[in-house]
């Protein structure tokens, strides 16, 4: 038996979960005992008969004081009855490849070390949540009992072991609990080529007239970049850059879009230009789509790997079961499902609303406007997936093309997509680290201009047919959850909608969404923020967001 020292330890202050676990600074974390609160939380919060003899899993997206974090984590799990602990080499997981590693090892859940798409270093992000069973993140009543037992916790308890060396693959013992140190990759690709047609996209990226491009942003997926598209695949080895993984993410920012991204941005809108690129974020589960010259928004990508899913990825020949999407996602994904005579779900921001879907067997392909993609093979947004999920929509559309031909473009799925479902043109403006009080005050604001108002009251141009924030029932489960962004909709489909961001570890980022549909072809090739110019200045003069927050501009534009 491993011997258990119950170590003094006081509650802190402020460890409320969000909606993709717990975010701080990475110095709150560091320091003292506030990340083995957390996790000691965690398992008071969980039922004892089912977490002693379990086997769970552990990983993460290599950021600063995941190493030191990982080892505070085993001798709490030791001490608290775990059995096995399956840990990705170096403390190298990316989210979804965690969520396939607990679904194919048949764990209890396992705890993911990232703060997402924010920055790392000592300065900066860090974050840990706990995915339970399914590879899902802990629905509301697993993490509401984690708070309640942060505030009264007394007692750590501490397995007396030795750290561990995650450095190579392999089993160690200490008594009856055990650590096995894996390949962080090798689950999750016997998944993916379970998925995909792994021929079929090697006989695209080993064509010498194609190009693409994969920016890891210095940032987990740089661990798999080399064996999926390299190894597997074919791929040239200068196709993937930045694909290091860096405990800083070498002072980036790895959020994969047009901002941020800017290295990708600049290659793919070059007069030399690869045919595909696409990046991924800290954890690996968002990704952005490229192609020559050409971006792809984050709603439209859902929207079209729907569409082209059952012909292109041997996953769903036998058909979809039903796709979903965010409640702020544009409504393109809503026309495929209607045009395949599938059923399509509106849900709150969070994959775990996803998750209860993809359980009950209807739902098989979703996505959220921030990047956001994946389907049922695991039960978390995947990056790479998506980018699979392109390449072999491409690869398929080339199949028959000599090389040297006119190849099927990123750009020509996409303008052949709109021309059959329509355009829905959309943009995202986030005002990042504002501060809270304002911020809440806006949103109190608006909810009671959308509780004021009435069908057929005017905006400008736009008449109205209904305004509220956004409450959802979940078909499965019958949880409520309400106040998920107030929207305003208009009776052509036109809609703009405000929520606040759970996702930052400070402040407050304020997200404004602008929605337009547009069925005429002609009209199609606009661009975005033109379009939906009368739009925004609406959006903006109703919200008196610059009055709230100070803020003239934003500090992202998708």
């Amino acid at each position: 038996m491993v011997t258990v020292r119950e170590v003094p330890t006081t509650p802190i202050e402020g460890q409320k979960t969000g909606t993709s676990g717990l975010r701080k600074k990475a110095a709150v974390f560091s320091e003292g005992n506030y990340l083995a609160n957390w996790v000691q939380a965690l398992f008071g919060a969980l039922p004892r008969r089912e977490v002693e003899g379990s086997a769970m899993v552990l990983g993460g997206d290599g950021r600063w004081f995941n190493k030191e974090a990982s080892q505070i984590i085993l001798k709490l799990a030791a001490g608290n009855g775990v059995k096995k602990m399956y840990v990705g080499r170096d403390g190298y997981l990316c989210t979804p490849a965690a969520s396939a590693v607990i679904r194919e090892r048949g764990a209890y859940g396992g705890f993911i070390m990232s703060a997402s798409h924010n920055p790392g270093g000592p300065k900066e992000d860090w974050g840990i949540k706990f995915n339970y069973s399914s590879g899902e993140p802990a629905p509301e009543k697993i993490t509401d009992a984690i708070y309640g037992f942060t505030q009264t916790v007394d007692t750590l308890k501490m397995a007396d072991i030795p750290d561990v060396d995650l450095s190579v693959c392999g089993v160690t013992k200490f008594g009856d609990f055990e650590v096995e140190v894996i390949d962080p990759v090798a689950d999750y690709l016997k998944l993916l080529k379970r998925v995909f047609d792994f021929d079929l996209i090697k006989s695209l990226l080993t064509r010498p007239d194609f190009k693409m491009q994969f920016d890891a942003m210095h940032a987990i997926t740089g661990a798999y970049a080399k064996p999926i598209f390299v190894d597997e695949l074919g791929a040239s080895p200068d196709s993937c850059v930045n694909a290091v993984p860096k405990e800083d993410f070498a002072g980036g920012h790895p959020d994969p879009n047009l901002t941020y991204a800017e290295e990708l941005v600049k290659v793919m809108f070059s007069a030399d230009a690869p045919d595909f690129g696409a990046a991924s974020d800290g954890d690996g589960d968002r990704n952005m789509i490229l192609g020559n010259n050409f971006f792809v928004t984050p709603s439209d990508s859902v929207a079209i790997i729907a569409a082209n899913a059952v012909e292109c990825i041997p996953y769903f020949k036998s058909g979809l079961k039903g796709l979903a999407r965010s409640m702020p996602t544009a409504a393109a994904l809503d026309r495929v499902a209607a045009g395949l005579g599938v059923e399509c779900f509106e849900t709150p921001t969070g994959w775990k609303f996803f998750g209860n879907l993809m359980d009950a067997g209807r739902l098989s392909v979703c996505g959220e406007e921030s990047f956001g993609t994946g389907a049922d093979h695991v039960r978390e947004k995947d990056g790479p997936w998506a980018v699979l999920a392109w390449l072999s929509i491409l690869a398929y559309r080339n199949k028959d093309v000599p090389v040297g031909g006119k190849k099927v473009s990123v750009e020509q799925i996409t303008k052949e997509h709109w021309a059959k479902y329509g355009r829905n043109f959309f943009s995202r403006y986030d005002y990042e680290g504002c501060e809270s009080d304002p911020c809440n005050a806006m949103v109190e604001s608006l909810r009671a201009k959308a509780a004021a108002s009435k069908k057929g009251d005017k905006y400008g141009d736009y008449e109205l047919d209904y305004a509220d924030d956004f409450e959802y029932t979940d078909p499965i489960d019958g949880s409520v959850s309400k106040n998920q962004g107030v929207r305003f909709v208009f009776t052509d489909g036109s809609r703009f909608i405000f929520r606040l961001s759970g996702t930052g570890s400070s402040g407050a980022t304020v997200r404004m969404y602008i929605e337009q549909y547009e069925a005429d072809p002609a009209k199609q090739g606009a661009d975005a923020q033109v379009a939906l110019a009368p739009l925004i200045k609406i959006a903006l003069e109703t919200s008196e967001l610059a009055k709230f927050t100070g803020r003239e501009s934003p500090t992202v534009i998708t």
